[in-house]
């Protein structure tokens, strides 16, 4: 087959989309369909075609106010030409995937919204009423509807009354990478040092790290938070705590816009010493980030899935995380807690310190956590892509 995968952005840029689009795009490349991925550069920095891991990627210039919307009508005339037998349209929160859907033009159309109802900022949200419109339109026309959790399934079904087209198929992760993580003993009370931590890096984040590191008690313990640096996932909840836990350190592993706040905020609560930042890190790097750390935060209050906190428990870290969005569905009382209202410090104060003293080096059950491997969520899409 040769399919279309329409997203805002794509590899370089992180976020769960993105990792969405680019995992499973290669693996359908490996499994011998064409695959094209077409997306935006709001920078115009990136190249407008490539090839990334045999996965063809064509960028159109997009409108994209703080960071949003992503506005590229060129993708609709595009896709106009093409041959494509099936376009795998992403994301209902910005505009690429309506683009899409005008472009259908009698060929299959699958949608995967990662939808969480509301706007990430207060004038998003305001916008979010009348782009129902546009909205109720993308989903008419889609011949699928993939929805990545049951939270999000019940969005759609109960927002644009689609039960008849929704399917389940969950994000995944790379199970393979975490066996190693999984089977290795932690001793928590001696942390490693950022030598022994991350072997292949960039003099840059060497120098980040081991400054950071320099001085550190042998008990001090690890918060890690792994995702872009937007108000709406809640790392500031996280910051204006660490003045009472004066036993842990907070790792923040990201960018994004709200980057530059969280910095001033670390520095007027003067805890910019016990925070590390760190961006562009190596695989390597990355999944040594979450097996050396105590606990790992994600308070997002929109979430449609949360592949950062999979990623977490598949290391074997215990997590805690914001309830109200889909990441109550990793949420087990055993390796997995949550919080109700984050935003209050003594709820997550108490919570972060009945958590830090669990030991997590029992085999995960990854079943109940509804951790699925990428090859098998890749597996599921190509059904729905051959269904008649």
């Amino acid at each position: 087959m040769k399919i279309a995968q329409i997203c805002p952005r794509y590899s370089p840029d992180i976020g769960g989309v993105e990792t969405h689009v680019k995992e499973i795009s290669e693996r359908l490349v490996r499994a011998g369909h064409k695959v094209e991925v077409i997306t935006t550069d709001p920078t115009g920095k990136l190249g407008k075609k490539g090839t990334i891991n045999g996965v063809e990627v064509i960028r159109f210039r997009s409108f994209a106010p703080g960071n949003a919307y992503f506005f590229a009508p060129q993708i609709y005339f595009y896709l106009k030409k093409q041959d494509f037998d099936v376009i795998h349209a992403h994301s209902y929160h910005a505009l690429p995937a309506l683009f899409a859907a005008l472009g259908k033009n009698g060929r299959k159309l699958v949608f995967t919204p990662h939808y969480h109802r509301s706007g990430h900022t207060a004038f998003r949200n305001l916008l979010h009423k009348p782009y129902r419109l546009f909205g109720k339109m993308i989903f008419s026309r889609a011949d699928s509807v993939i929805c990545v959790s049951d939270y999000e399934r019940g969005l759609v079904e109960t927002d644009f009354k689609v039960s008849g087209k929704t399917v389940k198929i969950p994000n995944g992760i790379n199970l393979s990478e975490f066996e190693h993580l999984r089977s290795r003993q932690k001793d928590k009370s001696i942390d490693k040092t950022a030598g022994e931590i991350i072997e292949e890096r960039t003099e840059r984040v060497i120098s980040g790290i081991e400054k950071a590191e320099e001085g550190r008690s042998r008990k001090e313990r690890t918060l890690l938070y792994v995702g872009r640096l937007e108000e709406y996932k809640g790392v500031q909840h996280i910051i204006q705590i660490l003045p009472e836990l004066r036993e842990f350190r907070l790792r923040i592993v990201g960018r994004g816009p709200y980057e530059a706040e969280l910095h001033n905020m670390a520095e007027s609560l003067k805890v910019e010493e016990r925070v590390e930042w760190l961006k562009n890190l190596s695989r390597k790097e990355l999944l040594e980030c979450y097996a050396v750390a105590d606990i790992f935060l994600m308070l997002s209050s929109h979430e449609a899935y949360g592949i950062t906190v999979a990623e977490a428990l598949a290391a074997g870290t215990p997590c805690v995380v914001a309830k109200g969005s889909a990441l109550e569905e990793f949420i087990d009382g055993i390796q997995c807690f949550g919080v109700d209202q984050p935003d209050k410090r003594e709820n997550l104060i108490k919570l972060i310190n009945q958590v830090k003293d669990l030991k997590f080096n029992r085999k995960l059950n990854i079943k109940n956590l509804a951790i699925y491997d990428w090859d098998q969520v890749t597996k599921e899409i190509e059904k729905i892509y051959s269904a008649k």
